[in-house]
């Protein structure tokens, strides 16, 4: 039978971990309060993030594994499932989480913030490598969460705790931009694959059998998590990869108008367009001009 664990509210993921709950919500957690433990299939419907102080446990999620190493934060977000895959041995985890219930966020600036959090659908493999200095700075931030979490609650504390962990996610945007910067060999790499990808699928007959590629198509094909590939791409050249893939299929689409006697809208359907009027009001949309009216004109 599979161990797994499943952590719908706040207290049992303290629990779980040993650690006190002092308030329903939300919590800092030190996670070397926890028993000895071997792997677990963990199962998450709160937000978790996490600072590994050192190397306890490979974790998977979807189709990579990461092995933790000191300074490493990850953020699972409700709906994810993360398995600690070294079942055969026991080990103390050590660390800091910050945790939190989605009600929390109800109601609050903080709400829309985390919608735009792409890092909280990373894959395991995206996470957030901190430096020395970026590790203090989130040690520190954690602490003056925990501060107020150890005070009476009152009519302040939901606006203060929300205001801190807006601010903990906002040098997260600001540490994961430096890490963008400091991969950019990496990120220059992936650019490269994703045209060749798309060279590979337009020319193919996939367009015909399976349609229009999605972002998440590409994404899967290069391992990452869409919003991570979304993120490199958009950091990289400053357009999104739904952009990258409108203006490969209008380049195409160009050359099959001009070299070719098919009509219109059998190249739409060799596109993987289902319906010829949608290629039309695209090509319009990216040329100025129709489909027709650029064969004419050339």
């Amino acid at each position: 039978m599979e161990d797994k664990k499943t952590f719908d509210s706040v207290k049992s993921y303290n629990d779980f971990n040993n650690h006190p709950t002092l308030h329903p919500l939300v919590s800092v957690l030190d996670f070397s309060k926890a028993d000895l433990r071997h792997g677990y299939k963990m199962s998450f419907g709160i937000y978790t993030i996490i600072l590994k102080e050192v190397k306890c446990g490979d974790l998977a999620y979807g189709k990579n594994t990461y092995d933790y190493q000191e300074g490493t934060l990850i953020f699972i977000g409700p709906g994810q499932i993360i398995d600690v895959s070294n079942k055969t041995e026991v080990y103390q985890p050590v660390g800091i989480g910050l945790t939190f219930h989605p009600d929390l966020v109800l109601g609050t600036p903080l709400a829309k913030q985390i919608g735009e959090c792409g890092f909280f659908s990373y894959n395991l493999s995206e996470a957030l490598h901190l430096s020395t200095e970026e590790r203090l700075t989130i040690l520190d931030l954690l602490s003056k969460i925990e501060n107020e979490l150890k005070h009476p609650v009152d009519k302040h504390s939901k606006k203060l705790i929300t205001a801190n962990i807006s601010l903990f996610l906002d040098y997260c945007e600001r540490f994961y931009d430096r890490q963008f910067i400091t991969r950019q060999h990496v990120n220059s790499g992936i650019l490269a694959r994703f045209e060749e990808l798309m060279n590979g699928y337009f020319y193919s007959e996939k367009p015909y059998s399976e349609g229009l590629p999605s972002v998440g198509y590409f994404a899967d094909q290069l391992n990452l998590s869409a919003n991570y590939f979304g993120d490199v791409v958009k950091k990289e050249t400053g357009k999104s990869p739904q952009e990258f893939i409108q203006n490969k299929l209008i380049d195409i689409a160009k050359d099959k108008i001009f070299d070719s006697e098919k009509s219109v809208k059998e190249i739409a359907f060799e596109l993987g367009f289902k319906y010829p009027q949608h290629f039309n009001r695209l090509f319009k949309k990216k040329v100025g001009i129709t489909p027709k009216e650029f064969r004419a004109g050339n």
